[in-house]
This record gives structure tokens, sequence and C-alpha cells, in this order.
């Protein structure tokens, strides 16, 4: 049996005494970060040496035994080490990967969350209440069953004050895959429609940020009008915060309903790599790209293809599906304008339209590329 990781979110519900301690949790984890990130700087400029994650292990050993930080020893062992790996991988990634320099974590963001590991079952749901390490049994909100090993719980505070645990849990991959239809499908994804498929079916873009734009804005201006630090500030922060959660749980919801319904389908389903990082530099468009979400749609559609025996097949970004005839072949070199939404091929008459011709030429042109690398 070939184990499967997957992640799943619930909201809990913790008691005045329990938020404490997530929150004084919060802020050591913050503080480990913070302290050992300077160290790591502070020992490259001195002597141009790099201070290894099991280094600082050791040192954070030393830090709870000092007075002035025994505090430390109140808080979650793990997860103050899993902080010290956070800050590790923060630093390979910026070798490795050319991100950018670790920046130190910012006591006043209200969005925060922590790591923790599963050591001797030490978290575990046990009728509606999920046991924590330092925290104790917390009313958990379980919307679905989670049946496997618990890895690790990411335990988070949104900028509202609700409080979310995010399992990663082992599974047995043959009890998570699901049968699909056996349907092929070409997607050409867009901002006028969120998808066209190439069966010519069209779904609407939702608009999910204009729904709520005006709103939005009226309270952000009432938000900048308050006084510093003062508890009205306080008050209108959150509510700037619900209408954000609002907006990206229908995103969510949309999204997975969509990539649900196409992984079921279908057996084959034909994507555009899209470099939308770049495409999200033209500030004309950045909001209406960003609002879409393509990427969480074709993240969403990778791992669920996969999970109903299903492939999902990418073609080029600079193959030309819009301006090619699903017909004949033919290139037409007038359908590069994005205002051109129909046009007849002048080699053998078809009418088409724009975005089902594109979807047809993404499937068509991802099943010959599969032929080809078998």
């Amino acid at each position: 049996m070939e184990p499967y990781v997957l992640g799943y979110k619930f909201r809990i519900y913790p008691n005045k005494t329990q938020q404490r301690l997530i929150n004084r949790t919060l802020g050591c984890c913050r503080f480990v970060y913070n302290h050992f990130l300077a160290v790591r700087r502070d020992q490259w400029q001195a002597n141009h040496r790099s201070v290894s994650y099991f280094e600082t292990c050791k040192l954070l050993t030393d830090l709870k035994r000092q007075e002035e930080t025994s505090w430390l020893k109140e808080a979650d062992s793990m997860a103050l080490q899993e902080s010290l790996r956070n800050l590790d991988n923060a630093f390979q990634n910026f070798w490795k990967l050319h991100t950018g320099y670790p920046r130190f974590k910012s006591k006043h963001s209200h969005s925060q969350s922590y790591r923790t590991r599963n050591q001797k079952n030490g978290i575990r749901i046990v009728d509606k209440r999920i046991k924590l390490p330092k925290i104790g049994f917390v009313k958990i909100k379980q919307s679905r069953d989670c049946n496997g090993r618990i890895l690790s719980v990411t335990i988070s505070r949104t900028a509202s004050g609700k409080y979310f645990v995010s399992l990663c849990m082992e599974q047995d991959k043959e009890n998570l895959v699901r049968s699909n239809a056996g349907g092929m499908i070409g997607i050409d994804v867009g901002i006028r429609a969120f998808y066209t498929d190439s069966l010519g079916h069209i779904v609407e873009n939702p608009r999910h940020l204009n729904r709520f734009l005006t709103k939005l804005k009226r309270e952000q201006r009432r938000l900048s009008r308050k006084m510093p630090k003062s508890q009205n500030r306080d008050k209108a922060r959150i509510r700037v915060a619900r209408i954000h959660e609002k907006i990206a749980n229908i995103r969510k919801d949309f999204l997975h309903k969509h990539s649900t319904q196409l992984a079921r389908e279908n057996q084959t389903i034909a994507v555009e790599q899209l470099n939308i990082k770049g495409m999200l530099r033209n500030h004309k468009l950045a909001q209406a790209i960003s609002d879409v979400s393509w990427s969480e749609f074709f993240r969403q559609l990778t791992y669920k293809t996969e999970l109903h025996g299903g492939e999902l097949l990418k073609v080029d970004t600079f193959y030309p599906s819009s301006q090619t005839c699903s017909v004949c072949g033919y290139q037409n070199a007038l359908a590069k304008d994005l205002s051109v939404r129909e046009w007849d091929c002048p080699e053998c008459g078809m009418h088409h339209d724009r975005d089902v011709n594109a979807a047809k030429n993404i499937l068509r042109k991802a099943l010959e590329d599969k032929s080809k690398v078998a």
C-alpha cells in the first residue's frame, strides 16, 4: 500500500485559557525565529560562517536554561524546533532558489501560525475534540472524516480572531483513489469567462472581489479614520478582515466545486501552462487575474486528477491555441488581437468561437505531445 499525505483544515474553538496558551506559543515561536535569524546573520557578517539547523537546536537548549528566557519552557518544545526548521528552510531557499533574504517576523501581524509534530500519539481527535500539546483537548468542528496517521499539525489564528488546525495526515492511497467517468477535455482559462472547455461549455467568471469591493472600500475608509491603537480601530480592522475572509471562502468554494467536477468526469484534462507571475506585472489586469485564481485552480486539478485516477496534461505557454484553426490547422495572425472573439478560417471556412477553438487546440496538442513522449 502506497502512503499518501493529505492536509485537512478544521476550525477549533479554544476557551479563554487555551487562547492565551496558543497566543503565548505563537509569541515564543516568533521570538525563537527572530532571535536565531539575528544569530545566523551576525555570525555570517562577523566570521563569514553559516550556522546550521543542528547548531541552533543546541543553542535553543542553552537559551531555555538562561533565567531571562526561561519562559520558553512553557511553550511546546516541538513547535520551537519547527520554528528553527522554518528558518533553516528559508535560508536554504535563499541560497538555492534565490528567494528573498529571510525577514524578521512582526508581533503586530494579526495572522499567525505555528507547527508542531505528533509524537507518541500526542495529537489525536477524540469525541469532537482534538488533543494538542501543552493546550489539551480543544473543541473542533470536523466537517469530514479523516482516517490516517497524523504527522504534524499547524495551529493558526486569522486576522479576525478565529482559530484553525491543519492536519498533515498519512493515508493509504488505495483508500483515497476514486474512479472517473473517462472523458477527455481541454480547458482554456480566461478573465471574461472563468474557463471554456473543448465541448463548448462556458463557466462564467463570478468576479468574487467585485461583489464586495464597494463594501470593502467603505470599511477600509472607516478603518483609516480611527485613532491608532484604539479599540475602535481594532473593531474596524476585524470588520475589514471578515470581508476579506468571506471573499476568500467563496472563492475557495467555487474552485473546489469546479475542480472536483472536472476530476470526476474526465480521465484526461489538458490545460495551458501560463506564466501567471509574469502576467501579474500588467497592473491593468493584476487585480482581475488575482481574483480569478488560476494558480490555485491548477493546483487543485493536479492532485484531484491523481486521486481520481486521471491525468493533467499541460501545453507550452507559447503555443498559439487561439490563432490556430482546430479543423485544418491554419494559423490566423489576425486572431492575436484579444478583441477578436469570433473568426472564420480563410482556409476551410470554419467559424470559430475564440475560447472554444483554443480549448480544442489545447486538448489536441496535449495528446500529440503525450504520444511523442510515449
